[in-house]
């Protein structure tokens, strides 16, 4: 028995869609601004798949995902089809001159035992400040890039 969780955050960047759409699309960089992902690789027989390993606090738990939804500069959208079940979508908004936003929505299932472990939201508060925390060195990821 699990229970799925869901969060959703956001960032503003003051880079362009390009920029910001091209980093994020390239997943074997992600390790580089979310801090529990150890590693993602992306299939050579199948790039719409990627093995992704999470490691955090003597937890460790891998997955294959499949990209449900690609529209360049828009969307990008996963599902697990093995491994830790989560799913999710980052949402990539053009603002023009005034940069662009990021808006990460994921979800996950949790064994019940983690749930008997530990208050719901607590571990809700916990996820939710981890991601606005890649999203933040993300932001600042790019703003590197862009110079």
């Amino acid at each position: 028995m699990s229970d799925w969780l869901e969060h959703t955050v956001q960032i503003e960047i003051d880079a362009p869609i390009d920029l910001v759409w091209n980093l994020w699309s390239d997943l074997e960089q992600m390790p580089n601004w979310m801090k529990w992902i150890e590693s993602v690789k992306v299939l050579e027989e199948d790039p719409k798949l990627s093995r992704w390993k999470l490691a955090s606090g003597g937890f460790n738990f891998t997955w294959l995902s499949r990209e449900i939804k690609l529209i360049p500069h828009q969307i990008l959208q996963w599902e697990s089809v093995d491994g830790l079940p989560n799913r999710g979508a980052i949402r990539f908004y053009d603002r023009g001159e005034q940069g662009s936003i990021v808006k990460m929505t994921v979800a996950y299932s949790v064994p019940g035992f983690l749930f008997q472990l530990m208050d719901k939201l607590f571990l809700g508060r916990i996820v939710e400040s981890t991601l606005y925390a890649d999203l933040e060195r993300f932001r600042q990821y790019a703003l590197k890039a862009k110079g």
